[in-house]
């Protein structure tokens, strides 16, 4: 039998601000403080869990691309290395 599909989680405009906000603050957030967050916000523990785990991977994506365009300008040019050959187990950190 198929899964069913999970439904997308559109966060409000409120809910992305303090989003970001903790996210600036620190980047990983785990039990008290994850629950704290996701009952103010009116979300799930997993929802706060995985937009962080989104988050991060969004952050390091842009400074890998701010790295290879600082070298760029600099005539240091780099081969391209993939974001999935990057850890991303990240799960158990949360």
């Amino acid at each position: 039998p198929s899964k069913a599909k999970r439904v997308r989680t559109i966060f409000s405009s409120e809910q992305l601000a303090r989003l970001e906000q903790e996210f600036a603050r620190q980047q990983y957030l785990v039990g008290q403080e994850r629950c704290l967050l996701a009952s103010s916000l009116h979300l799930t523990e997993e929802q706060v869990k995985v937009w962080f785990q989104n988050r991060r991977i969004k952050w390091r994506k842009q400074s890998l691309e701010q790295q290879q365009a600082k070298l760029a300008k600099m005539g240091l040019g780099t081969p391209q290395r993939s974001l999935d050959s990057q850890s991303h187990h990240e799960e158990d950190k949360d």
